[in-house]
């Protein structure tokens, strides 16, 4: 694979000088990922059947940590190091709840691996280096602008999220990098808005101490051993006033039960909700997969209660085929 031609401005670009680890060891373990999809995978159209970004060695096999949208229903993923080696690699586990995906290289790598960090050690106005595969100029000089919760529209919620700026244009899977270690990996842009009318984009990270926990779970069985949470295959946006559902999966549980785009949002199970954390948590409080959710949805000047028998989402993916 040829490396891309695209580069950080040098003003932003991280100055090996600056810092007290060794930068160019660091930035050796991120890697790039690119993995196609069938075309009749679940996730296809919402996500495409070619999909590329990057991926953080943490390990010294070649186990890799990366989002898990890159990877979700991957028949094959090709790893590319900074030094323009292509490795072929097998997508171990992609966790629902946390987001990150694993994949391991199926040859070797001979890359170091970076430590994992401790996130919750993070302040506001912290420096990090931000990195896409292919080094220093793949690289972005950035700060912790925020730790906070966040909430998905595709039935997601991180407790605290980590929030940086300046933003990283080819954040997927970026590697987020504090004194030499770990902390935290590339999942979204996101653009805020000032009282002034400029735009701030920040890039949300997902902390690495998440994965920890539930790594060897990951990697023996591909997903966390636990019951899976309810899914609805619902979409849902915060407008000023409600909740909106702005889509649903295909033939997902939501669709099935009469859900449509457009239907506002006012209870779960009896109890109102009026922003997209509280939605999906009481969404889950509901039990595990396969339990019923009632919501109470207003639509055409009158209010209606539905009935959805919930899935596992795990359910509706192609699990991925070992090479």
């Amino acid at each position: 694979m040829a490396k891309a031609d695209w580069e950080i401005p040098a003003n932003l670009q991280p100055d090996p000088s600056d810092y007290a680890y060794d930068l160019t060891r660091a930035l050796n373990a991120v890697v790039g990922i690119r993995s196609y999809v069938p075309a009749d995978a679940f996730t296809a159209g919402t996500l495409g059947t070619e999909r590329a970004g990057s991926g953080v060695v943490i390990r010294e096999s070649g186990l890799i940590a990366t989002i898990g949208y890159l990877v979700t229903e991957a028949e094959t993923i090709w790893i590319t190091t900074t030094d323009g080696r292509a490795v072929p690699g097998h997508a171990l586990a992609y966790d629902q709840e946390t987001g990150f995906g694993l994949v391991q290289a199926l040859g070797r790598l001979g890359l170091p691996a970076l430590e994992m960090g401790d996130p919750d050690q993070l302040k506001t106005g912290d420096a990090a280096v931000f990195a896409a595969y292919g080094g220093r100029k793949h690289a972005v000089e950035t700060r912790i602008v925020a730790r906070q919760e966040f909430a998905g529209y595709w039935e997601y919620v991180l407790d605290e999220a980590l929030f940086i700026a300046p933003a990283h244009p080819f954040w997927g899977g970026c590697g987020l990098i504090v004194d030499g270690k770990l902390m935290g990996i590339g999942s979204l842009i996101l653009q805020q808005g000032d009282r002034k009318g400029r735009r701030l984009d920040m890039n949300m990270v997902v902390p690495i101490n998440l994965l920890p926990p539930i790594l060897d779970d990951l990697m023996s069985y591909g997903r966390v051993n636990r019951p899976a949470r309810p899914w609805l295959g619902m979409y849902a946006t915060e407008t000023d006033d409600s909740l909106v559902v702005g889509g649903l999966a295909d033939d997902g549980p939501a669709e099935k039960a009469g859900v449509r785009a457009g239907d506002r949002l006012v209870a779960v199970n009896g109890e109102e909700v009026s922003e997209l954390a509280g939605l999906w948590r009481r969404v889950w409080a509901s039990g595990s997969a396969g339990a019923e959710v009632r919501l109470e949805l207003a639509r055409e000047g009158g209010r209606q209660e539905v009935a959805i028998r919930s899935g596992d989402r795990a359910r509706f993916l192609k699990a991925p085929r070992l090479h």
